[in-house]
């Protein structure tokens, strides 16, 4: 199938061409002509598979029909959850409407107001935005959502994971009830599902699952190491398998800080990128990143949304995820557009029940491996418990458990023994 199967006009036909989109993903397959249309759309699609373009074509082809009169009136909110995915879908617009007379902004926190306020001066097509940002903005009266025809959730379930909740209430509220919806994310958890079925109206469900022929080509590799060794081994991974491009997830601001340091420390191209950098300075060490200038970005899970590198061949879990859905996300930063990847997790004897549960709700099983001089010493007594719940969020042992562990492998006895 082509791009002019779809439904798409000639001129976009010409853009996609000399940008070089070969063929529709499934995912644009069959999402374009259902927007089109004018359907709601719930889609989930794994990460990579092209789900920015897929809302973008048709929204281009819809806004490029738009008379003269509906022309700087707000028509299209694309609300998503980190500044980094902002930037990524304003790239995707602003490059397949090159030359035309669409007008699109860019909103998020992080940064002086001011621009974005001016950059709304004489109105917008299609505003880019976080929920908080667009808020401030329009308690400023920068715009209003009067004439919004297709709202766009982009990784809805962030947006309600995230602490957006609460935002998106607000901004439902203030927006046409009479409006296109269009929700896409790579994992669609209760609370997105729930917000589907109020707002969507006889949506088109796209499920994409990814098969084994079609899934992305992502090696997982769990390696059993102690919490205080972690560092010697990524450093000895870094050197012995060469690795030229690692993204490493770091579960706080200071543990990113922290190890980025250290890395730097031993001579290791390496810095980190979290929410709580400016603008300018996370945008500058994703250049340097992707440049190939670091060898090593230490990322939060926050700061790491949006990230879309080419070809980026191994991500490192240093610390694990909160939730199944977050390493999803993590590992679908490598392996993608078709290239090999390669995910690998540190495994603690403290994380060991908190990563079966992820194995389970992935539905994989990881074999677990020691690298030859960086064996465990504590061992994982801890077992996931019944109902699923042990080892995540507010689950986890308490330091009164650890330090009652940590003595009774002190004096070779198992807890409660």
């Amino acid at each position: 199938m082509s791009f002019a199967d779809l439904g798409l006009t000639e001129p976009l036909l010409r853009k996609l061409a000399a940008c070089q989109y070969a063929e529709p993903t499934p995912i644009q397959q069959q999402a374009i002509p259902a927007i089109l249309q004018g359907r709601d759309v719930l889609g989930l699609a794994p990460t990579g598979s092209g789900k920015t373009a897929a809302y973008c074509l048709p929204l281009l082809q819809q806004l490029s029909a738009l008379p003269e009169s509906k022309v700087r009136r707000l028509q299209v909110l694309v609300l998503v959850p980190t500044r980094e995915l902002a930037i990524q879908v304003d790239e995707t617009l602003g490059q397949l409407s090159q030359g035309t007379r669409l007008k699109r902004v860019l909103a998020y926190g992080g940064v002086s107001i001011n621009p974005q306020m001016m950059d709304l001066r004489g109105g917008a097509d299609v505003v880019i935005a976080t929920p908080g940002r667009l808020l401030d903005l329009l308690g400023q009266n920068a715009l209003s959502l009067g004439s919004l025809s297709t709202l766009v959730l982009d990784e809805a379930d962030r947006l309600l994971d995230m602490d957006f909740a609460d935002e998106l209430g607000r901004l439902l509220a203030l927006m046409p009830t009479q409006r296109q919806n269009l929700f896409f994310s790579a994992t669609f958890p209760a609370a997105v599902m729930a917000l589907a079925d109020r707002l969507l109206r006889n949506p088109v469900r796209i499920v994409l699952t990814t098969e084994p022929a079609d899934a992305p080509a992502i090696s997982q590799r769990a390696i059993q190491v102690d919490d205080n060794r972690r560092t010697a081994l990524l450093r000895h991974l870094l050197q012995q398998a060469q690795w030229t491009q690692v993204l490493v997830f770091a579960a706080s601001q200071h543990a990113a800080e922290r190890l980025a340091d250290k890395l730097g420390s031993a001579g290791i191209a390496a810095a980190a990128l979290h929410g709580q950098l400016s603008q300018g300075r996370r945008g500058q060490v994703l250049q340097d990143f992707k440049a190939g200038l670091l060898q090593v970005l230490v990322a939060t899970d926050i700061a790491a949304r949006g990230i879309d590198i080419v070809q980026l061949p191994v991500v490192v879990n240093y610390d694990l995820p909160r939730s199944a859905v977050d390493y999803a996300h993590r590992i679908g930063r490598t392996g993608r557009a078709g290239a090999d990847g390669l995910a690998v997790s540190f495994i603690s004897a403290d994380t060991e029940a908190h990563f079966r549960l992820i194995e389970k709700r992935q539905g994989l099983r990881v074999g677990r491996e020691v690298v030859a001089g960086y064996e465990p010493i504590q061992q994982a007594w801890a077992v996931v418990d019944a109902s699923g719940n042990g080892g995540i969020k507010g689950k986890r042992k308490s330091k009164k458990d650890k330090l009652r562990e940590a003595a009774a492998y002190a004096t070779k006895e198992k807890p409660g023994a």
